[in-house]
């Protein structure tokens, strides 16, 4: 009688990016050079932020510190990994380091979910109830907010991940994609998985269409709001406001209904590589390009540098 039991599955294999051999050297490079940048970019946010004190009190800014710090972790779980196989010849990665990273990746890429949604409602508040947005956006609640989303996150990549775990993989050990993601994994499992892809179905629901719901009403809101402001200029002001938070907004929900609407197209990989390295790395770019607060810390930043550089000279 043929073993199912998971405990025998010691290892998996990525397929990796591309099956095209002599690729690899210019795939590797461009990753790494996307990889670079995007914790460049979100790590000089989160250090902008944290060393400004003005800054770290607007809840805006709050949130965003977070959301880099997801970022940085969201790319990290899967890029070096990938990096590995594209130069290594096994292409393998043990089970338990692909349980782990589908946790971390499961982690950042939720709390990516839910920080958005949280900034979301913090611009529709300060747009559209200013006279109590002090009062409702204060310190504490900010912190309710951020510590929620982070639970929520890792309460979600607990259930998957525990879920998986108890799965048996018999035989099938090639895993069709360059990262270990929760339905990739399902497909090559002969166990029944009709309960995890119920939870699935259930968690995508409450847990990705619950934060999406959100955003589209605070964003129908304010621009309810603003379109009875009589003011030209203050409408451009308000809409300014919001505009780098909503292209990340469409950049993240329009790559990840890109990679889970099609997940047998061969496409997915290209979509999955914009939603896991391109988006973090773009976030940075589209926050700080037209934003005058970041750009003016940042000079601030270099000035206090420049001074420390003269003292100890």
């Amino acid at each position: 009688m043929e073993q199912r039991n998971q405990t025998f599955v010691s290892e998996f294999i990525l397929q990796g990016l591309f099956t095209q051999e002599g690729y690899e050297g210019m795939v590797f490079s461009i990753l790494l050079f996307m990889y670079l940048l995007s914790l460049l970019g979100n790590l000089l946010i989160v250090l902008l932020i944290r060393c400004d004190a003005h800054l770290l009190r607007t809840p805006m800014y709050f949130f965003l510190s977070h959301l880099s710090l997801a970022d940085v972790g969201f790319a990290s779980s899967i890029v070096p990994v990938t990096l590995r196989n594209l130069v290594a010849q096994d292409k393998i990665i043990s089970y338990s380091g692909c349980l782990s990273q589908m946790y971390f990746f499961s982690t950042f890429g939720n709390s990516d979910n839910f920080l958005l949604a949280a900034m979301a409602y913090d611009r529709y508040l300060a747009i559209c109830l200013p006279l109590h947005y002090t009062g409702l956006m204060n310190r504490k609640r900010c912190l309710w907010m951020v510590s929620g989303c982070w639970l929520l996150a890792l309460c979600q990549a607990t259930l998957y991940t525990s879920m998986v775990s108890v799965l048996s993989f018999c035989a099938a050990q090639k895993i069709p994609h360059f990262f270990c993601d929760v339905y990739p994994l399902i497909g090559l499992s002969c166990s029944d998985t009709t309960a995890i892809k119920m939870v699935g179905m259930t968690d995508g629901i409450l847990d990705i269409l619950g934060p999406f719901i959100l955003i589209v009403f605070s964003y129908a809101r304010i621009f309810l709001t603003v379109m009875k402001v009589p003011s030209s200029s203050s409408k451009r002001k308000a809409f300014s406001t919001c505009g780098s938070h909503l292209t990340a907004v469409i950049l993240f929900y329009g790559t990840l209904c890109w990679v889970y609407m099609q997940p047998t197209s061969e496409n997915n990989t290209l979509a999955s590589l914009m939603y896991t390295v391109v988006t973090p790395m773009l976030n940075p770019f589209i926050y700080s390009l037209r934003n005058n607060e970041l750009k003016s810390a940042l000079k601030r930043g270099v000035g206090q540098l420049r001074i420390s550089q003269t003292t100890w000279k």
